[in-house]
């Protein structure tokens, strides 16, 4: 409330909420739902109680973009599987777009919501047959551990590849966020060059799996000139920045072939802002000089960080999330991963190496943990690593 003497000066403005529900009935009659009055009302009613009973954090956001992602979903999927149960194939559109980004222990409160919107319904588990084998033999090349949630998260991040053009991999350092977008990068281009080779990959004149190909750069180890551009302060003169260079380079290939420009480091309002018309359906970027550059419907934008603090709310509402738990990986996977690194001389030690750890490591950390004092906070996979 403002005091009276300084409310005069403002000018009120009337705002209205737009109805979420009616937005959602449209779009879905466009898509071809015939039920889509009861699938709208159920899509606003999931954000609704989400909103209520789930905990808060700063990446998670249930307004108009969440809902717009759940129906593009939900579009693809009524174009996939005609016939099949519409509330089934909404089901599977709100899962796929919310699951990745709840934390481990909001997921069974979402479970309980979305048992009580679809009474009695199971969700088909959908065959990755195929991609599992093609991230076992990639995990295997780079000598990782394809463990269950490493799995899941490496599924997850490729269905969001499929539904936002913009996303955000959110944990905590040792969570695998690089190895996820390796590993799916690689997965990718390894089942297209095989099926490429069997001669089925194109479907109905689209390609079934695209070659993925990524620049990685971290956008606080220069300058905000050097990532997007700058005028020279004496000639006045344009040039370019690291961004716009990757962006015009990917946006010119003609190529099927997929394009990442991946941001490895800190999310902060000072360079993330300049991203917003590039994350939303414009899919343009605005760089200072004037100059727009257009997204192709091949690129993406990947953003790889701890939190989203500092983040606001117009960016996380643009971004899919997937969030990764370093708790979830365990330390396990790291050390199967080391002990398949060593050099050849070391294999009869192997096995002992294996025992020690799997005695020790455990207690040792919560030695640490209950009867040591830390003069700075570290989890527990960096000592582990260490």
């Amino acid at each position: 409330e403002l005091p009276d003497n300084l409310k005069v000066l403002f000018r009120t403005v009337a705002m209205m909420v737009p109805n979420y529900a009616m937005i959602a009935e449209i779009q879905l009659y466009s898509c071809g739902y015939i039920n889509a009055r009861a699938c709208g009302y159920k899509i606003t009613t999931t954000y609704k109680l989400c909103s209520e009973q789930l905990s808060s954090q700063f990446h998670y956001d249930y307004g108009m973009r969440a809902v717009k992602a759940v129906l593009r979903a939900a579009a693809n999927l009524k174009l996939e599987f005609p016939e099949e149960q519409e509330e089934l194939l909404l089901l599977r559109a709100i899962k796929d777009v919310n699951v990745p980004k709840f934390l481990s222990h909001d997921l069974p409160l979402f479970d309980g919501i979305i048992s009580d919107l679809f009474p009695g319904m199971k969700l088909p588990v959908p065959d990755y047959e195929e991609f599992t084998e093609a991230a076992q033999t990639v995990c295997k090349k780079m000598k990782l551990q394809l463990t269950e949630t490493f799995l899941t998260k490496i599924i997850q991040t490729y269905e969001m590849l499929l539904v936002r053009h913009g996303f955000m991999l959110v944990g905590e350092p040792f969570s695998g966020k690089t190895c996820v977008l390796k590993v799916l990068a690689d997965t990718l281009t390894l089942l297209c060059e095989k099926h490429d080779e069997i001669g089925d990959n194109v479907i109905d004149g689209d390609p079934q799996y695209r070659k993925s190909h990524y620049s990685i750069i971290n956008p606080k180890a220069i300058t905000m000139g050097q990532l997007f551009g700058q005028f020279d302060p004496v000639s006045h003169e344009w040039s370019d920045g690291i961004v716009p260079n990757e962006f015009r380079r990917m946006a010119t290939d003609t190529s099927p072939d997929r394009h990442w420009v991946w941001f490895d480091g800190p999310v902060d309002t000072l360079w993330i802002e300049s991203m917003n018309t590039v994350l939303d359906d414009n899919k343009k970027l605005c760089l200072m000089s004037g100059e727009i550059i257009a997204m192709s419907d091949t690129m993406s934008m990947i953003f790889e960080n701890m939190d989203l603090s500092q983040a606001s709310p117009a960016t996380v509402s643009r971004c899919g999330m997937i969030y990764l738990e370093p708790q979830q990986l365990g330390w396990r996977p790291i050390v199967k991963s080391w002990i398949e690194g060593l050099p050849a001389y070391m294999e009869p030690l192997l096995e002992a190496l294996n025992e020690m750890f799997e005695t020790f490591v455990d207690p040792m950390i919560s030695f640490v943990r209950h009867d040591c004092t830390l003069l700075m906070p570290i989890d527990d996979m960096f000592m582990v690593n260490s």
